[in-house]
């Protein structure tokens, strides 16, 4: 049994995961978390396998996703950075194999697409990272094909360490989107690190909004972030996309630290109390709606907030840039339809209001899911 822990408003909200189960228990923030701090944090890749290993993929196909949101079969410009941990020592040789399967251009080192920046000669391997590796890369390619990819590899998932990645994916020039699906909880010092989520290159970051209901996460909470959390999507029989709703497992709520962001403050957020709201935008996260991967072979049907970061990243790389400033403006506007679909139903816990989708923004998938690549 795991347990993590989380702020909603200025109560810190303990989520137990036990099975596929899960428990809310609010604490007074200054009784429970007052021992918490950057120090204590470690990363965490929100990433849950549906199922199976099976020879053939079972999950959702790039086609399928990309017709769901609206997006072109190919394109793609400039770098997507990765920011991970530990070193994926297979994820070439997987990254073939899926493309492959999936009719997708090659991308490799030897072609120039592909890079992997290991941010020590020492580091060592994990299988749960690897796994998450596999998912963001794979799938940041089958959403921008043209786009390059570059796998930045922390040293562990410590705050530390996760921060010298971040850091060094910002000094890259060619980087047009940087994802980081991983998260973990809130502490008090997280309002100094927001200058590490400012690129040279004026790169949008993501992160996942967490995989364990209500409850903020950073560095999802950062202002400079766009947080990602998550959808259900739902198909006929005949592989036609249906409907999205809210997905239980989206991570959302209020920042115990960051204030209210000038982009949030002009559209309006209800019952934020003056404080950063997430996730900003959502994406399919469901694993019973999961997508494929292949690693070592054999194929899994992957979901969680992880896998919407990358794939969002993607979508930068195909348009003209990403801000979270421009999209709570195309939300505002009187065309938001064409930018983003409303999701209306669904909750992911039993908080009431701050569990519940409804129109315009919600604490459980925020402005919505994407419609275009062209924000």
């Amino acid at each position: 049994m795991e347990a993590k822990s989380r702020h909603l408003q200025h109560l810190l909200v303990a989520v137990v995961v036990a099975g596929t189960a899960i428990a809310i228990v609010t604490l007074p923030a200054q009784q429970a978390g007052a021992a918490y701090h950057f120090a204590d944090y470690h990363g965490r890749p929100p990433i849950h396998i549906f199922g199976s290993t099976t020879k053939t993929p079972q999950g959702l196909s790039p086609s399928q996703i990309r017709n769901a949101y609206h997006l072109p079969p190919s394109g793609g410009r400039g770098t997507i950075v990765i920011v991970g941990a530990y070193d994926d020592t297979s994820i070439e040789a997987d990254l073939a194999t899926f493309d492959t399967q999936f009719g997708l251009p090659a991308c490799t080192t030897k072609n120039g697409c592909f890079e992997k920046h290991l941010m020590s000669t020492k580091i060592g391997t994990d299988s749960g990272w690897a796994m998450e590796t596999t998912l963001d890369v794979e799938w940041a390619h089958a959403i921008a094909p043209t786009a390059k990819i570059l796998l930045v590899e922390a040293v562990t998932p410590s705050g530390d360490n996760l921060l010298k990645a971040v850091d060094y994916a910002a000094t890259r020039p060619d980087a047009v989107a940087i994802s980081m699906s991983w998260g973990g909880a809130e502490f008090p010092e997280e309002t100094t690190l927001d200058s590490h989520f400012v690129s040279i290159s004026g790169a949008p970051f993501f992160a996942s909004s967490g995989d364990n209901g209500a409850g903020a996460s950073w560095p999802a909470s950062s202002p400079n972030v766009i947080g990602v959390g998550g959808t259900s999507l739902v198909f006929t029989s005949k592989g036609a996309f249906s409907k999205e709703t809210a997905w239980s497992g989206s991570g959302g709520g209020v920042s115990a630290y960051e204030k209210q962001p000038a982009f949030q403050a002009g559209y309006s957020i209800p019952k934020s109390g003056g404080m950063r709201a997430i996730p900003d935008v959502s994406y399919d996260a469901d694993p019973a709606s999961g997508v494929s991967i292949v690693r070592g072979g054999k194929w899994y049907v992957v979901g969680g907030t992880s896998a919407g970061a990358p794939q969002w990243a993607a979508i930068a790389a195909l348009g003209s840039g990403i801000t979270n400033a421009q999209m709570y403006a195309d939300k505002a506007s009187s065309n938001a339809s064409n930018y983003f679909r409303d999701i209306t139903s669904g909750t992911n816990g039993s908080c009431g209001y701050f569990c519940t989708a409804r129109k315009h923004y919600d604490y459980v998938t925020g402005l919505g899911s994407p419609l275009t690549s062209a924000f």
